[in-house]
């Protein structure tokens, strides 16, 4: 694959916006066309990217057009689907997270791609933030030793002004929840550090979202690392006005780290013993193409330049189908926990 690789994006919402973004920016990547089930959104895709609009997955297939690459930007309900529809076309797939709602979904695609030889990538940017690089290098190089206690605290802000009515957000079917929606890429952290847990236990409240979602916007998750260790996740989406931080703190035998901010984007603190921290900068994306864009810390451009290295041979994909099946697997044992407390 020497040529540029075809892109296609499916959802033109706030995330398949980026996507297109970061695709049409990359100098290897090529966007060819948008699909979207909403007719209206053609004319303001066309101002930005003026490529082919279709209004399903199906008209394009129907069309002359190839792609190498489908990216799944849709509702989460729909991933799945979608993703398979893509498979059976032949294309790779950049999947948005979560990878599915259930994970037997998760499985079928996994099981598609092996089938037609073709790929599913995952997108966990957040892997990709110094901070997180950093973290997974000081756990993989073992200089915490023992790791006791693990603690995320997710304080995030979704009132009126993202929940509208009639819209996916907040049901069941298509949303799935904060731990799916707002927080998946965080308990891809955990099992990308630490790995799977066990010995769950939940509480879970839904304190001013009554009106406007079908589950809870707050839990307090507590359970065991199956390679030893305690953790807990307390999330909400109740805080008051604006996101309050996303942070992790880690104590262990050796050492304790703080990595806080509002996405988890800078190193709080750190004491280990022995050991010298080096300069790790915020979360910004390193300068990836000739314009000198800088982009933003969602560092969806380096999922889209992993996507095209991986596809030419060079490197492995970022994060794979299976680590997303187990991030699945981990919200849904959460979630079988899910009672509303008042």
């Amino acid at each position: 694959m020497s040529s540029p690789i075809k892109f296609v994006v499916v959802g033109f919402g706030n995330i398949g916006k980026r996507h297109c973004e970061e695709i049409v920016r990359h100098p290897d990547a090529k966007l060819v066309a948008i699909c979207d089930v909403d007719e209206t959104k053609e004319k303001e895709a066309w101002k930005t990217y003026p490529v082919p609009f279709f209004n399903s997955l199906d008209a394009f297939m129907l069309s002359s057009f190839e792609a190498d690459v489908i990216s799944i930007c849709t509702p989460n309900g729909f991933h799945a689907p979608l993703s398979l529809q893509a498979l059976n076309f032949y294309t790779h797939v950049v999947c948005e997270k979560p990878m599915a709602l259930e994970p037997a979904d998760c499985q079928a695609m996994i099981d598609l791609a092996k089938e037609v030889d073709r790929q599913i990538f995952c997108v966990m940017q957040n892997r990709y933030s110094p901070p997180s690089q950093w973290l997974k290098s000081v756990v993989e190089q073992g200089v915490l030793g023992e790791v006791f206690m693990v603690k995320i605290d997710l304080f995030w802000n979704r009132d009126h002004r993202y929940y509208t009515p009639d819209g996916w957000r907040g049901t069941l079917e298509l949303d799935g929840g904060p731990l799916f929606t707002q927080f998946s890429h965080f308990v891809d952290l955990l099992y990308w550090l630490f790995g799977d847990i066990e010995d769950i236990k939940a509480q879970f409240y839904n304190f001013n979202h009554q009106t406007n979602t079908e589950f809870e916007d707050s839990g307090l998750v507590q359970f065991k690392f199956k390679q030893g260790g305690a953790g807990a996740i307390n999330y909400s989406t109740s805080c008051f006005d604006k996101n309050l931080e996303s942070s992790i703190t880690i104590l262990a035998e050796k050492g304790t780290i703080k990595v806080s901010g509002q996405y988890m984007d800078r190193v709080e603190h750190c004491n280990i013993d022995g050991y010298t921290m080096p300069e790790v900068p915020a979360s910004q994306p390193p300068n990836l193409y000739p314009n000198g864009y800088q982009g933003s810390a969602s560092n969806h451009l380096q999922m889209v330049d992993n996507v095209i290295r991986s596809l030419r041979g060079e490197t492995a994909a970022t994060a794979t189908p299976e680590e997303g099946l187990a991030v699945v697997g981990m919200i849904d044992r959460i979630y079988a926990l899910r009672v509303l407390d008042t």
